[in-house]
C-alpha cells in the first residue's frame, strides 16, 4: 500500500499515459482508473480538464478574497500491475478477461492497475521486473507460459504479492522452478506470496458432456485434446465424456489428442482443422466435436462448421473470441478468469491470501457455460434443469465430474 497522486497530478499523468500509449514503445501498457469496465480506456481518453463554464455576465464587485482550493487527501489503495502473456489486451481471451479481473478488483479494494503487454516470450522476466522496481504491491502474471519467470521474481521478492493465471507452480526444495517436474518443494511455504490460481478443469467439462448429449441425433460426440500428457486437457475430456454418460449411459464419446509436439498440439489451428477433419472422415456418425487444444483447436472449431456440426469451446467463450465459427459453436466449457483474478486480489487487500495453488470451481463461480447465443433453441428445459443441478452439486461438493477408476 502507498500514497497515489490525485487531483490535477492524476489528470496529468493519465495525460502523459495517453499520449505514451499513442505511439511505439517496447514494452506497450495499457491502464486504467479502478473504476473503468474497458481495457483500453486510458489509451484512447483523458479527463476533460475544462468541466466548468465560464459565468454568463462579469462579477459587479470583485470578491474580497480568492478563494484557495485545498487539495483533497490523497487516496490509498494496492498498485496492481499485469503482465500479460504475447498477444493484445483485446483478445477476447485469457489477456483481455484476466485484465477486466485485475481491474474488478482494483475496484473493489480501491486500488489502480496497469498492464504491460508482452511482445516476445523472452521479454516475461523483464516486464515482471519492471513492476517490481516500480514498487508496485500486486503482479497478475497471465498464462501458464509465464510460471516459471513468475516463480523466480515471487522468491527474489517476498515483499511483492503474485497471481499467475493458470498457473500451477511445481518448484525444486529450494523454492526455485523445476524443469524435471519434481514438484519436491511446498509453494504454499516457500513461496507464500505466490497465487497460483488454477480451474477444476473436470468441472465444465461435465457440463459441456451434458449439453453434447443433450443435443446430438446420433448418440456419437467427439472431443479433441492438444496432447495427452497435459492434466487439464485430459480433465477436460474425462469430465466431457462422464456428463454425457449421465445423460445417456450408452452414448459413444470419440476422443483423439493431436500431437506430444506443443506446438502442434496447441499452437497450429491449420493442423487442428486438418487433424479435425480425418477424425470426421474416419468416425463420420460424430455430430458433437469438443476442442481443448487451444488455438489448434480453433482450427477443429473450423472443421466442425465446415462439415455443419455443433461444436463446443473451451477456456473463454469462443462464440465471441472466435466469431469466424461462432455459428457452429454452441457453448463453451470456460474458466471464469475475472473472477478468479478479482478474487485473488481481495484476498491479498484483505489479509487471507495464502501461497500456492488455489483451486477455482463451481462452489467460488470458478467454471460455468458460456451463453448459447443464437443455439438456445437447442437447449430444451430438461437440459437446462440438468445443467443447473449438476452445477449446484458440484458447488455443494455432492458431485464428483471425474470420480477415481474403481
Amino acid at each position: 500500500m502507498r500514497t497515489r497522486l490525485t487531483g490535477l497530478a492524476l489528470l496529468l499523468c493519465l495525460a502523459m499515459i495517453a499520449l505514451a500509449c499513442a505511439g511505439p514503445a517496447a514494452s506497450p501498457r495499457a491502464s486504467t482508473p479502478a473504476t473503468s469496465v474497458a481495457p483500453s480506456v486510458a489509451a484512447t481518453e483523458a479527463p476533460s480538464v475544462a468541466a466548468t463554464e465560464a459565468p454568463s455576465e462579469e462579477p459587479t464587485e470583485a470578491p474580497s478574497e480568492v478563494p484557495s482550493e485545498e487539495p483533497s487527501a490523497p487516496a490509498e489503495g494496492l498498485l496492481i500491475g499485469v503482465v500479460t502473456d504475447v498477444g493484445t489486451l483485446d483478445d477476447k481471451n485469457f489477456n483481455q478477461f484476466s485484465f477486466e479481473g485485475a481491474e474488478r478488483g482494483a475496484e473493489a479494494v480501491g486500488g489502480t492497475v496497469e498492464a504491460i503487454i508482452t511482445q516476445e516470450s523472452a521479454d516475461y522476466a523483464t516486464n515482471i521486473q519492471s513492476f517490481v522496481d516500480q514498487e508496485y504491491d500486486v503482479i497478475v502474471t497471465v498464462g501458464f507460459a509465464l510460471g516459471d519467470a513468475t516463480t523466480v521474481a515471487a522468491k527474489a521478492n517476498p515483499e511483492v504479492s503474485f497471481i499467475g493465471v493458470d498457473q500451477a507452480p511445481c518448484i525444486t526444495a529450494e523454492g526455485d522452478p523445476d524443469p524435471d517436474f519434481g514438484c519436491a518443494g511446498d509453494p504454499a511455504a516457500l513461496l507464500p506470496n505466490y497465487q497460483g490460481i488454477v480451474f477444476a478443469e473436470a468441472q465444465p467439462g461435465y457440463l459441456a458432456g451434458i449439453v453434447a448429449a443433450s443435443i446430438t441425433e446420433s448418440d456419437v460426440i467427439g472431443a479433441i485434446g492438444g496432447a495427452s500428457f497435459i492434466p487439464p486437457v485430459v480433465n477436460y475430456i474425462a469430465g466431457y465424456t462422464n456428463g454425457a454418460k449421465s445423460v445417456n449411459p450408452d452414448i459413444e464419446v470419440v476422443t483423439a489428442f493431436v500431437s506430444d509436439d506443443l506446438g502442434k498440439a496447441f499452437n497450429d489451428p491449420a493442423g487442428g482443422q486438418l487433424f479435425a477433419e480425418t477424425l470426421l472422415e474416419t468416425n463420420p456418425d460424430v455430430d458433437v466435436l469438443f476442442q481443448v487444444a487451444g488455438k489448434t483447436g480453433n482450427g477443429v472449431l473450423q472443421a466442425a462448421c465446415d462439415a455443419s456440426i455443433n461444436a463446443i469451446g473451451v477456456d473463454v467463450d469462443q462464440h465471441e473470441s472466435t466469431p469466424e465459427t461462432a455459428g457452429c459453436t454452441v457453448t463453451s466449457a470456460e474458466k471464469k478468469l475475472s473472477n478468479a483474478v478479482m478474487q485473488a486480489i481481495q484476498r491479498v487487500d484483505d489479509g487471507t491470501a495464502v501461497g500456492g495453488v488455489v483451486v477455482n470451481d463451481a462452489s467460488n463461480e470458478g467454471i460455468g457455460l458460456s451463453p448459447f447465443y443464437e443455439h438456445a433453441s437447442l437447449i430444451t428445459p430438461e437440459t437446462q434443469t440438468l445443467i443447473d443441478d449438476a452445477l449446484a452439486a458440484m458447488a455443494a461438493g455432492e458431485l464428483d465430474p471425474n470420480p477415481p477408476a474403481p
